[in-house]
């Protein structure tokens, strides 16, 4: 029988001191009601907006792409 890996998110409470009206905005902003839904949705918004990031100097540089290929493009728009 094979183990299951399993998967345990670890989490620290901590103080934080916050502008309220940053805090507020951001609530507005992100659709959330609580300071640490808040926090975490700013959080995730964070490392959601470097993984595009990478994503996009991915295109620029056309790196692991075939799209400056002539013959996979050909192919691509049948």
């Amino acid at each position: 029988m094979k183990a299951r890996k399993v998967r345990t998110t670890v989490r620290r409470k901590t103080t934080v001191w916050v502008d309220p009206r940053k805090l507020e905005r951001a609530k507005r902003i992100l659709g959330t009601h609580g300071v640490r839904d808040t926090i975490e949705g700013a959080l995730d918004e964070v490392l959601a907006m470097e993984t595009r990031r990478k994503l996009v100097d991915r295109l620029r540089e056309m790196e692991g792409m075939d799209l400056d290929d002539p013959e996979i493009m050909a192919e691509a728009w049948r």
